[in-house]
């Protein structure tokens, strides 16, 4: 492969990642749990945009200890899949624009 052709590669591949990147700035990942009594909304760069709470989560019978342990296991389980969501959109994106290969430091 010549130099010239390698360049030219590398800046497609630049400029893919730069669109990547700012889709992920304005992206939200949404999970849910507690068959969505629970929801944690993500943005593209992981940080925590919101937490929905449906009344039903915390209305129970049980005590007051139970019901926080749970409602504490739903909003972690809300938050791992919403950053699921955003680690396999990233996932895509790094594939796409570097067309699968694998480049050390990046993912």
């Amino acid at each position: 492969m010549d130099f010239m052709k390698a360049m030219k590669q590398a800046q497609q591949m630049q400029t893919k990642m730069q669109e990547m990147e700012k889709e992920m700035e304005n992206a939200q990942f949404v999970g849910e749990a507690g068959g969505g009594l629970v929801k944690v909304t993500l943005t593209g760069k992981g940080a925590l945009h919101e937490i929905v709470i449906k009344p039903e989560a915390v209305a129970s019978d049980d005590d007051d200890e139970e019901t926080a342990a749970t409602l504490e296991d739903m909003i972690t389980a809300a938050h791992n899949a919403a950053k699921q969501a955003v680690d396999a959109r990233l996932a895509e994106g790094v594939a796409a624009a570097t067309g699968g290969m694998k480049i050390p430091g990046i993912m």
